[in-house]
């Protein structure tokens, strides 16, 4: 078993999380002790653990360690556990090292609600709906139905004009990459979505591990667009873009009408913050190899 390895020291050590993995990281703004989450018990359906809103910080120094598991997170010198009091044990490196960063970044008080990879990993590791991932493929497949870029209104004109050049691009690089129908609809029952699209489509989500499945399905929930999230993951898009997408209408309605600066701030900040993150997650879940260590000199 590898020892712990300090947080300090990580970025230095994984290379593969890269760039592009910090600069997710640099938006996202379990269970050491019995008392941080509920006890396990009988609980109604949910997508995910809600996590409790904030406690005092209870560490000093976060890292890293290799089990026979796979990678887990030391708060000093206890190891993080879900909320069902599992090991926190992650796939790769690099995830372990961006969860390590969240606890890592938290200040006097931990604030759970920031925490999405760690909420990501916590559902992944105790699953708390119980499905498999045939029914998580089809969970997200379902989102076709309701796809927000596949919604378009009949007036004004305007913003008619403005759907048709920002969404349908999408709409078209979806189906020149994937082979598949996608069609829009001005009917409040949305348009019909072929059989073979899903078929292709669902083929298409076999093709990713439990982990990833997950943080698909929550990127798809945050954008209300499974198309935009296929953008995010084929790097067609930015989370800037696929975001700005996502909210094409209510930003035309602010233009139009006004907004509360403050509000309509922070809820753009949070919407970015968490696409983010399921986005990172989703890629360093799909690494097919352990990062391999190469120590910089100073």
């Amino acid at each position: 078993m590898r020892p712990p390895r300090p947080l300090r020291m990580m970025w230095r050590i994984c290379p593969r999380l890269g760039d592009r993995g910090r600069g997710l990281l640099s938006r996202l703004f379990s269970d050491p002790t019995a008392s941080m989450w509920p006890r396990p018990g009988p609980r109604p359906p949910a997508r995910a653990y809600v996590p409790p809103t904030e406690r005092k910080r209870f560490y000093e120094n976060v890292s890293i360690s290799q089990g026979e598991g796979g990678f887990e997170i030391n708060l000093d010198h206890r190891k993080l556990k879900t909320p069902q009091a599992k090991l926190f044990t992650v796939p790769s490196e690099a995830l372990a090292i961006a969860v390590a960063t969240e606890w890592d970044s938290q200040q006097d008080t931990i604030k759970f609600y920031t925490m999405h990879l760690t909420t990501l990993c916590n559902t992944s590791l105790d699953n708390p709906t119980q499905r498999n991932k045939d029914q998580l493929i089809r969970a997200v497949v379902k989102f076709l139905d309701t796809d927000t870029i596949c919604y378009r209104v009949e007036e004004p004109e305007t913003l008619v004009e403005l759907q048709k050049n920002e969404w349908d691009p999408i709409i078209e690089w979806a189906k020149e990459r994937y082979g598949v129908e996608i069609g829009s609809s001005t009917s409040i029952m949305g348009p019909s979505i072929p059989s073979q699209t899903r078929e292709v489509l669902i083929s298409h989500l076999s093709s990713y591990n439990m982990w990833a499945l997950q943080g698909i399905e929550f990127v798809v929930a945050q954008l209300k667009s499974m198309l935009l999230t296929l953008g995010l993951m084929d790097l067609r898009l930015t989370v800037e873009q696929a975001v700005l997408l996502s909210r094409l209408e209510e930003e035309y309605q602010i233009q139009k009408w006004g907004n509360i600066e403050w509000a309509h701030d922070y809820e753009l900040q949070e919407l970015r913050a968490r696409t983010a993150a399921g986005t990172l997650f989703v890629h360093l879940c799909s690494e097919s190899s352990t990062v391999k260590h190469k120590l910089l000199q100073e």
